[in-house]
């Protein structure tokens, strides 16, 4: 099963006409979105209840886990312990993982994680901390995917039981990860396409936000994308796709055409607003790839 969505629902006025989209409006035109609310601060669990209610049975969840967790913020003045800062988040996250409609936790972890001993005892405490909680892992380090080591990488990550991501960003000799299809769960397995503008990629002005992710994917690179994805498909039971590259408002119409080259049909979706005089609309989700 394939399911592709965008980072946020709210500003995204490429699918809907809006400038700013409710979860309710969004999981009327797709059935995956990535939140990243619970990476800048865990929210409340009544937030959470709310975001399942709003969205039909078939809809699921990419929901980046808190920047403590992947070692971006200082967790100590909030927690005593990193235990406590992963009970605390699991906790709040309890009703959608018992709603069944959480298709993974991510961790995306910085540029500075990179491949040593102490980043791979850390990656141990964290399938530890998760259990049996699905996991997708992004490296955003080089020396992962090197040559010396990226056997070793997919080796670990899958005998751990994590996805690791399946990434596309510009390539930037060795500062960047490659485009690595590789599937490390045969469950689900995340991809994320960040669009390949090698130039915004390396903004650090105040201005990075509106650059980094400012790519729109041609035809053909789309079609190249969904080869990987069918290929990706015989090897594990659940897909889901994220396009993050919305710096430019091109991540929906690119995650509409990507559906369409896949020729995956939805239905069970939240109706849209003209469809709220249908009394015979239904909540439950059927999803057909």
């Amino acid at each position: 099963m394939i399911r592709i969505g965008l980072t946020s629902f709210k500003e995204h006025d490429k699918l809907t006409g809006k400038k700013n989209n409710t979860l309710y409006e969004y999981a009327g035109f797709l059935p995956l979105v990535e939140l990243d609310t619970a990476y800048y601060g865990i929210p409340r669990k009544t937030s959470v209840e709310k975001w399942v209610e709003e969205v039909p049975e078939s809809f699921r969840f990419v929901v980046k886990v808190y920047q403590g967790i992947s070692g971006q913020s200082d967790w100590q003045e909030y927690y005593q312990t990193e235990e406590e800062m992963v009970e605390k988040f699991l906790d709040t996250m309890q009703p959608m993982y018992d709603s069944g409609k959480l298709f993974c936790f991510l961790v995306q972890f910085p540029a500075s994680f990179k491949c040593t001993k102490e980043s791979v005892q850390y990656l141990r405490k964290l399938r530890k901390w998760f259990n049996d909680y699905p996991i997708a892992i992004e490296l955003r380090d080089y020396s992962w995917y090197s040559q010396a080591l990226v056997e070793r990488t997919r080796s670990f990550m899958t005998r751990a039981d994590f996805s690791l991501a399946i990434i596309d960003e510009p390539q930037l000799l060795q500062t960047t990860v490659p485009f690595d299809p590789y599937v490390t769960n045969a469950q689900f397995t995340l991809f994320r396409f960040h669009g390949r503008n090698s130039q915004g990629w390396q903004a650090n002005d105040k201005d990075w936000r509106k650059k980094r992710t400012l790519y729109r994917y041609s035809e053909e690179e789309l079609i190249e994308l969904a080869s990987a994805i069918r290929s990706a498909e015989q090897q594990t039971k659940d897909i889901g796709i994220i396009f993050n590259n919305n710096s430019g408002g091109d991540a929906a119409e690119n995650a509409l055409a990507l559906q369409k080259i896949l020729k995956i049909k939805l239905q069970g979706l939240n109706p849209k607003q003209m469809d709220f005089f249908n009394p015979y609309r239904t909540t439950t989700s059927r999803y057909a790839a």
